[in-house]
């Protein structure tokens, strides 16, 4: 006859002899927390996947545009001298009328300057040259530079006309783009840190060694960057 303490199974059924046996194991509190972390790991990685290519390869180009020769804008360029209906009396105002002349959007100004009043050398004379004025509009497209001086009728206007890699370089800095692009710029830059730091913490998996050699590993790149920029 068995014991008490012989675990038996009597007709496929579980004697009373083992209540703890069929009780599932609880997760650590560590675990849900690393899979939770995994979960948003994954679907950041996924948003952020195709403008990342996109940024990255855009990225790249600019890096290395000088060495490879790469057109950014056009050849051809288009240079016109456009009247203008009234005289003005800040660079403000001039870049004004030119956005709703020549179509630009309120945030695509992007350069208002001005030079004083100054004496040049020119052909061994001294000239003396009238305050410049100088305007920059940009859109991913195409951008126009405008060049005037005080007391003229005439403002000369520059058109140049982006390459196909113009405008992905153009788009990678948000030069001329509306809000929505650079939310959206905003939303994969703030995905990219975020995969960092989820990157980060799935490896350490709060291991004391792992966690301490990340934390140094931070510290001394964040102290050399100090470093290098108060050279």
């Amino acid at each position: 006859m068995p014991s008490s303490d012989t675990v038996a199974v009597l007709d496929g059924q579980p004697s009373a002899a083992t209540p703890h046996a069929a009780r599932p194991r609880r997760r650590s509190r560590r675990a849900v927390f690393l899979g939770r972390l995994r979960k948003i790991h994954l679907y950041v990685g996924l948003w952020g996947a195709a403008l990342g290519l996109l940024f990255g390869a855009s990225g790249i180009l600019l890096n290395h545009r000088a060495v490879l020769k790469i057109p950014v804008e056009k050849t051809v360029q288009t240079t016109v001298q456009l009247q203008l209906p009234r005289s003005f009396t800040n660079p403000d105002e001039l870049a004004g009328w030119l956005r709703d002349e020549l179509g630009f959007a309120a945030g695509q100004v992007t350069q208002v300057k001005t030079q004083p009043a100054r004496t040049v050398i020119w052909a061994d004379r001294d000239v003396a040259q009238p305050e410049r004025w100088t305007v920059g509009l940009q859109t991913p497209t195409r951008g126009v530079s405008a060049e005037y001086f005080v007391g003229n009728r005439f403002v000369k206007l520059e058109q140049s006309d982006a390459t196909p890699i113009g405008t992905l370089t153009r788009l990678h800095m948000a030069v001329g783009a509306n809000a929505f692009w650079v939310l959206l710029s905003d939303t994969i830059a703030g995905s990219l840190i975020l995969l960092s730091i989820t990157g980060l913490l799935l490896w350490t998996q709060f291991h004391p060694l792992r966690t301490t050699a990340v934390l140094t590993s931070l510290g001394a790149l964040g102290a050399a960057g100090w470093f290098m920029w108060s050279l």
